[in-house]
């Protein structure tokens, strides 16, 4: 007998899910050192949980948002980081893409004991935080 999940597997309800979630083009993940490095020379905030940096790209750079995550051995061992970079994923996944500025490098870098300890609520709010301070005012 099977499952009866296993009579879904291929129509379009789990696919267009999955393609949704999965699919973000404005979300781009950083993974060279030299964008780390020029984030890095950007604005910066530090929060309970996380630092963020954020740095505007040049104009006729890729459109979109892009982010970055980094976690240091001062985080832990590399379960500890693997976690903290998860929960720092899963915030910057729910509030970046209303919140981010097309054409903006963003940097969540990992604070010691702070990113797996904090209430995932806390760490949302913290981010929603950072952004309003690094952006400034709206106009």
């Amino acid at each position: 007998m099977t499952p009866p999940e296993t009579d879904l597997i291929g129509t379009t309800a789990i696919g267009a899910a999955s393609q949704a979630v999965l699919t973000r083009p404005d979300l781009t993940v950083l993974t060279q050192r030299r964008d780390f490095q020029r984030a890095a020379r950007g604005k910066r905030v530090a929060m309970s949980g996380f630092v963020l940096q954020m740095l505007p790209r040049p104009e006729g750079e890729v459109e979109g948002i892009r982010i970055g995550y980094t976690c240091s051995k001062k985080v832990g061992n590399a379960v500890a980081r693997n976690r903290a970079k998860r929960r720092l994923r899963e915030i910057a996944r729910a509030v970046l893409p209303t919140e981010g500025r097309v054409g903006h490098d963003y940097v969540l870098i990992g604070r010691s004991e702070a990113t797996a300890a904090l209430p995932f609520s806390q760490l949302l709010a913290d981010l929603h935080k950072a952004l309003a301070i690094l952006h400034g005012p709206r106009t």
